[in-house]
Order: structure tokens, then sequence, then C-alpha cells
């Protein structure tokens, strides 16, 4: 039996396959410092988290019986995973069970774009009827450079291909798909799309992937599209882009700050926002939960 910390919250099925296989919990999911983490992991084999709890140096050098950290979604960038391997502790996450929530995002983000779904219902709600106005475009027959082909950019990839689009891929890591994909390097990517989707993580090989040098290689009019992480696409030189009408579009879930003040990015009318939700489905949120549970308890069997 492990003494386990639930950090941030969890689904309730998460919750009783713990305990039903003996776990001891405390749940803890009110925000907290990694300070304040620190203060509460001593006698804990494991932490579960989500995105909010960040897991630190100080909080690793407090635990005194640490053994695995679980994140219970895809990114690892709330976590200080080199320094909590190199203190013997296993770092987990959730890769696959929100894949098909986030591409089914990114694709809401660009029919909302293409269609005007935000700006034809705020003028509908105030009794405006601008039917002539609202001419928009097809997703079938457009090139879509999607930048990262793992779990949520192949699930992407599957959904645009049943809309007819064609699809560029660039991952380094990935050098083969039995997908209907051509994987292209980074210039092909940036140069031919006329849409560019991220599902990338932020690190510093990512920082910025998309600034204002790769922005003036793109097509005129192209649409960009971040489901991935806030740091990976340069918000200022996104705006930038969007004022000079470089870019005619950008759908945006994840933001460099968060919740983010770029209040000129949120209110610009050629921008689709979501606060970060790529992941927040029923049925994300329990796989998710049942994937934490199985890590746990295949760990300390």
């Amino acid at each position: 039996m492990a003494k386990i910390l639930i950090s941030d919250p969890v689904s309730t099925q998460c919750i009783e396959m713990l305990e039903n296989a003996g776990h001891e919990l405390v749940q803890k999911t009110e925000k907290k410092t990694p300070e304040e983490l620190a203060d509460m992991i001593k006698g804990f084999d494991a932490v579960v988290v989500r995105s909010a709890t960040k897991v630190r140096k100080v909080a690793i050098d407090a635990a005194d019986n640490l053994k695995l950290i679980v994140r219970g979604g895809v990114g690892l960038d709330n976590i200080d995973c080199n320094y909590a391997k190199s203190k013997g502790i296993k770092v987990s996450n959730t890769p696959t069970a929100s894949s098909q929530s986030v591409a089914e995002l990114a694709l809401a983000h660009m029919l909302a774009l293409y269609r005007f779904l935000p700006d034809s219902n705020i003028t509908m709600r105030k009794g405006e009827w601008k039917k002539k106005k609202y001419k928009g475009r097809e997703l079938t027959g457009k090139t879509l450079g999607i930048i990262g082909l793992g779990n949520i950019g192949k699930a992407l990839a599957k959904k645009a291909l049943a809309f007819e689009m064609k699809i560029l891929a660039y991952d380094p890591f990935v050098k083969d798909t039995n997908l209907d994909v051509e994987l292209v390097d980074f210039e092909k990517l940036i140069t031919s799309s006329d849409i560019i989707s991220l599902h990338i993580p932020h690190t510093d090989e990512t920082h910025y992937i998309i600034d204002e040098d790769a922005i003036s290689k793109m097509k005129d009019g192209v649409m960009i599209i971040n489901c991935a992480r806030g740091g990976v696409v340069d918000e200022k030189a996104l705006l930038d882009g969007l004022n000079s009408g470089k870019v005619a579009l950008a759908g945006i879930d994840s933001f460099e700050e968060e919740p983010t003040k770029n209040m000129m990015l949120l209110t610009h009318p050629k921008v689709s926002v979501t606060p970060h939700i790529g992941a927040a489905t029923k049925e994300a949120q329990d796989r998710v939960g049942v994937e934490v549970a199985d890590i746990i308890i295949e760990f300390f069997k």
C-alpha cells in the first residue's frame, strides 16, 4: 500500500480505482506554491498533479519518501523532471488520454475561423443580420501543416484527412508514418501550408518556434493554431502578423502567461480564443483518471 498525495483534482473513477487497490489517498487540491507543496510532501510515496501544481526542486528536496510523480495530462513543463529522476523518482504522464479532445479543439478553431462563428455569434446576439459579410472558406482542399506528429498530431491528421485536406507534418523524431501524410522539413511546412497547427511540448528547442522570421516565410493569409503550449509561439510576432495581414487568422488555446493578460491578442477580430481547454472534455478526463490510476497501481504492485 502506498500513501498518495492528490495535489490537483482527478476523476471519481481514479479515486475509486486507487482506493480499491488498497492505497491511502490524501486529497489537497487547493492551489499551492512549490514551497507550500514542499511543506506537505513529506511521507508520501507518490504525488498526482495536473497542470496547476508545480513540482519544483524545492518540493523534490523536501520529499523524504517520494518514488513516483504522475502528471495527469501530456505536458511535463510543470515538473522538474530531470532533477526528480536524478533523485531516483520516476516521472510519468498520460500522453494518449486527451489526444482526441485536443485534436477536435484544433479542428474546431479552424472551422470557427473559416466560417466566422465567433463574429457571427456575437453580432446576431446584438440583433444584427450580416449574412453578406460572412463569406467563409472551406477546409476541403487546403494544406494543413502539423508541427509535431505525436499522439495529438496523428489524431488531428486522421480527422483532417476526412475533410479531404492535404497534410504536411514536421517532426524530427518521426521518420515514417502509415498515415497519408507527407513528412517534410520545417522550412517546407511553414512555406507551403494554408493552416499551421502546433502539437509540441514547450522546451528550449521549441521556444518561439513560430517567431517573426518563421511568420515572414509563411503564405500570405496563413492561419495559425496553437493548442499545444504557451511559449512555442511568439505572441508579439503573431500579433504583428495579424495586424499586417500576413497572418489572416489565429486560433489560440495556450498562452505564454496563463491566465493571459494579452488583451490585444484576446480581443483581436481575427482571433478565436479558448482558455486552455484542449483536454477539458468528459471523455478525456475519464481517460486521464483511469491512466493515472493504472500507472500508480502497476508501479506499486
